[in-house]
Parts: structure tokens; sequence; C-alpha cells
């Protein structure tokens, strides 16, 4: 807890000063590294003190003027510094974690399978090709599907032809189970890549996806606007502008999965101004719309009013 809250204060004092990173993250990184190499502690702990503040618990400290962008290009900048400093210890973190023993679900092994998840994180976050390649071998190596996802979710994050090559192998391989092929969606659409919210747009006209399933709504409309603050808050409003849209075409549909996902608008007051307006006018959007459910329109107006 306290290294999370080291990291988390250093981002935000990296949105004010991002010249203080890389020095920040280093005292970070070697503090974590004897804790790390301690035997005696267990992967599970280890995997929790390894993996780094998320964005959105960045921008819930900071509560005001949220600039999405400007902390997604921070915790990029802290993450990369952070592997570098130990990187030589991630690596032997990652390469002692590996195992051909069988898939069990017993917490010795879940644990060990989020410490080599969470080092292959950040070592993909360095950049370089070894580490590229290195996540790329993960995902066609991987035997389970926790460590599959895993990768393809990494994967779908860097503008590489390995990408491609995975996710058409995915969908390949599960496309006939409409269970697993949600994380296929889930993927692509919490990718940081600028062209993200087109190929959202473009996933809800697949053959595989269908608006009235809840699960696919979850899996794709909703994984773009909780789970990728960057390309959700894009500063021209398109993102806010697609999910108002969608919220108003699931209402007719299901009032429910509609007002859930309506939430993904909660902290828009916290935003910088020019966001801010740009979800004020999507939320006014969907306020105006006469056939509104009940859920939605009880929803909206609260947010509008608070």
């Amino acid at each position: 807890q306290a290294a999370n809250k080291f990291a988390t204060r250093a981002m935000l004092k990296g949105l004010e000063n991002p010249g203080c990173i890389d020095a920040a993250a280093q005292h970070y990184a070697k503090a974590l590294a004897p804790t790390l190499t301690d035997a005696s502690l267990e992967d599970a702990y280890k995997a929790e003190l390894l993996r780094l503040p998320s964005q959105s618990d960045i921008a819930r400290e900071k509560r005001n003027d949220v600039d999405p962008s400007a902390i997604d290009q921070v915790h990029r900048t802290f993450a990369r510094a952070t592997a570098s400093a130990i990187g030589t210890v991630i690596e032997a973190i990652y390469a002692n974690t590996s195992t051909t023993v069988p898939f069990s679900p017993d917490a010795k092994s879940a644990g060990r399978r989020a410490l080599r998840n969470t080092a292959l994180t950040l070592l993909a976050s360095r950049g370089s090709d070894a580490d590229l390649s290195r996540l790329n071998a993960h995902y066609t190596g991987a035997g389970n599907m926790t460590e599959a996802a895993h990768a393809l979710v990494i994967l779908a994050h860097h503008d590489i032809p390995e990408r491609s090559k995975a996710l058409q192998h995915f969908f390949d391989r599960w496309h006939d189970d409409h269970l697993v092929i949600d994380t296929w969606f889930a993927a692509q659409a919490q990718s940081s890549l600028p062209g993200t919210l087109d190929t959202v747009r473009w996933l809800t006209t697949h053959d595989l996806f269908k608006i009235t399933t809840p699960n696919k709504v979850r899996a794709l409309i909703g994984t773009f606007a909780l789970n990728n603050p960057s390309q959700f808050n894009r500063d021209d409003g398109a993102g806010y502008d697609f999910v108002a849209a969608k919220v108003l075409e699931i209402d007719s549909k299901n009032p429910q999965v509609a007002a859930r996902l309506l939430g993904s608008f909660r902290s828009y007051k916290f935003l910088e101004p020019k966001r801010r307006a740009l979800a004020t006018r999507a939320l006014q959007t969907v306020a105006a719309c006469d056939t509104i459910s009940r859920d939605v329109r009880e929803i909206v107006l609260r947010m509008l009013d608070d």
C-alpha cells in the first residue's frame, strides 16, 4: 500500500513537472527490488507490489481538472522508467515463474500466473524489440486462457504486425465460443491506440456482436467507456458522443444495461474544462430525448443537476 501511494504521488507530481518522473520511478523501483527478490514472500504478494496504480486511480486522486491524455502519458513514462531501472530483476521474475505444469486453479499457481503477467506488463512498457518479441512469444506459447488473454490485451496497445496476427489467431480459435470471444472484443476496446474508437464502431457491426446481448455490450462498449480513459475521453468529444448514442440505442431494448453504461460519465465534472463541456453536451443530448426510459432519465438528470 505504501508503494502504491508513492507511485500515485509521483505520477501526480509528474503531471505538473514531467521532468521529475524518471528520477521518482528509479527511486520507486530500487525500493521495490529487495522485496521482489525475497524468496520467502508469496508470488501473489509480489504481484500486487509490482502492479502500478491504474490511470483511473491517478484520476481519482487528482480530482480536479483531470486530463486523461496527460495521465496516460505520465503513466506510460513512469511504467517505462520503472521497468528500465530494475529490468534485470523483472526479467528474472518472468523467467522464474515460467512453468510446464498443467493449469491449476490453486492459490499458489494463481499467484505465480499473476506475478508472471504483471512482470510481462512492465517489461512490455519499455517497448523494445526484445520486449515486444517476448510479449508475442508469451501469447503464442500460452498454456492457458489467463496468459493468452493477458498477452492479447497488452498486444492490442501496440501498433505492430504481431498485434493483428494475435487478434486474428484468437478469433479463429475461439469464434465459436460466445463467452470467450468477449475477450477478443474487450482487448480491442481497451486499446490506447488512436484508432480505437473507429475499431469499436466497426466491431458494433460485426456478425458476432449483438446490441441486444448484455454480455456483448459490456465486453465492447462497456469496456471502451469504463476501461479506456484516454480514448473514451478524447479531446474532440467523439468518445462521449459515441457512448451517448449507444445509450439511447440500447435504452429502447434494455434500460438497465443502458443505465449502467451511462455510469461511465459519472466523474465527468472532475475533467478539465474542455472535456467537461463536451461530456455535458453528450449528456444533454441523452436528456433531450423524449423517449428515454425512467432509469436513464433519472441518472442523466441527476448527473446534470449535481
